[in-house]
């Protein structure tokens, strides 16, 4: 079992620190959100995932002297090239807004037939801010985009990425199930394991 009682989450997304927080819970991890120790978001300037949530890491544990996990994620859709990508918090530009990211998303979509995409995340811990093996672990998720919102749960883009074989989209997955399949939820599974294991 791992001998990690405390660690910081870098990430102010309430959804995301939701999700991270109830996974974690049976190893008795203490894991605090970045904002508790007043630390800002770091810089994401990278073009991939595993860059920008290495970058978070590093940063969150620097400022607290704490172990810190962070994970990088987007939806990635075909007929786009895999945009939004590394930009699906700030799709539709600055403040951050899934209302606004949606629209811009469907209306990207509008003359594609091939509506097929995936989640895809990637999560880092680093137990100090220069830690030179960092536990990587990632995970995907497929579905396709709808053009009109179903479900009130979920966050970010989880209202029209629909899921073919429940028939429902993300949003309308409760939050047990989404935990259980989703690319984050994959990802914390792999990372609870390797904590299980006692390589931390």
């Amino acid at each position: 079992m791992s001998t990690l009682r405390k660690l910081i989450i870098a990430s102010n997304n309430p959804g995301k620190l939701r999700e991270i927080r109830a996974i974690l819970t049976p190893l008795a991890i203490d894991a605090a959100p970045q904002s508790d120790f007043s630390i800002t978001e770091a810089d994401e300037p990278h073009p991939t995932f595993i860059e920008n949530a290495l970058a978070k890491a590093r940063h969150a544990s620097r400022y607290s002297g704490l172990p810190a996990l962070a994970d990088d994620s987007g939806i990635c859709v075909q007929a786009l090239n895999g945009a939004p990508g590394v930009n699906s918090a700030r799709y539709a530009g600055e403040p951050k807004s899934d209302e606004r990211n949606n629209q811009k998303l469907i209306e990207a979509l509008q003359h594609h037939t091939d509506r097929r995409a995936y989640y895809y995340c990637v999560i880092v811990l680093v137990r100090h801010a220069d830690d030179p093996q960092p536990i990587i672990v990632d995970g995907s998720w497929h579905g396709e985009i709808i053009d009109r919102p179903q479900g009130a749960g979920g966050f970010g883009y989880d209202p029209y990425f629909y899921l073919p074989e429940f028939d429902k989209t993300a949003a309308e997955l409760t939050a047990e199930q989404k935990n259980r399949i989703s690319h984050r939820g994959q990802g914390l599974a792999q990372l609870v394991a390797i904590l299980r294991d006692g390589k931390c």
